[in-house]
């Protein structure tokens, strides 16, 4: 009786140290991967676009079940680059993203989720201070395998549109109030390395 309630206790301690899910951490390849906006100019008669050029993304994904999968991103704010060094210079400051009192951005997700044929991370974003939460709809662009080392690339889109001035952002120009949309295009387009190594000491 006594063996049996070993058994027993042995089979309950399994359960609960196994790993909730199947999901295998990735990072994401910076190199040639783009966290991109799009912000309109006078009411979009013209957009000025940007990208971060600075950021760290691990990517948490079970292909079985999405539920079980995270994302988490960190971005340096002052990576912002438009392709004119003045504008960048001026968009670090306390009129914009004010990097040296807010030097990143990030996002941690709390939930994965599939409604209808479309993904979404809903999680809390960060950015200039500011804390709410949001939802990120998504997609997996596809996925490769390279044949000789066996390890898998997945690709990920997504597309949202965040408001400047719920994060504290509200510059405006003296004369011209919609000469900077509030309105921010995100863009993210992101394809993973390998998988992280050593997970379970993180």
């Amino acid at each position: 009786m006594f063996r049996k309630c070993l058994v027993v206790v042995a089979m309950l301690s399994l359960l609960f140290i196994a790993p909730a899910g199947n999901a295998t951490s990735y990072n994401v390849d910076t190199n040639h991967s783009t966290i991109g906006f799009n912000v309109s100019i006078l009411g979009g008669l013209s957009k000025v676009s940007g990208k971060f050029t600075s950021f760290a993304v691990v990517i948490d994904y079970d292909e079985a079940d999405v539920t079980k999968s995270s994302v988490t991103a960190n971005i340096k704010a002052d990576s912002i680059n438009t392709g004119i060094e003045k504008r960048d210079a001026h968009l670090k400051t306390a009129d914009f993203f004010d990097v040296a009192k807010y030097p990143e951005i990030t996002f941690q997700s709390k939930r994965v989720e599939k409604k209808g044929n479309q993904l979404v991370a809903t999680g809390t974003f960060t950015m200039h201070g500011v804390s709410k939460e949001i939802s990120i709809p998504f997609t997996v662009t596809g996925k490769v395998t390279n044949p000789t080392t066996k390890i898998i690339t997945y690709g990920f889109s997504a597309r949202l549109v965040l408001n400047r001035r719920d994060y504290g952002i509200n510059w405006q120009h003296n004369t011209v109030p919609n000469w900077v949309g509030d309105e921010v295009e995100i863009e993210l387009d992101l394809i993973t390395s390998r998988p992280v190594e050593n997970k379970t000491s993180q």
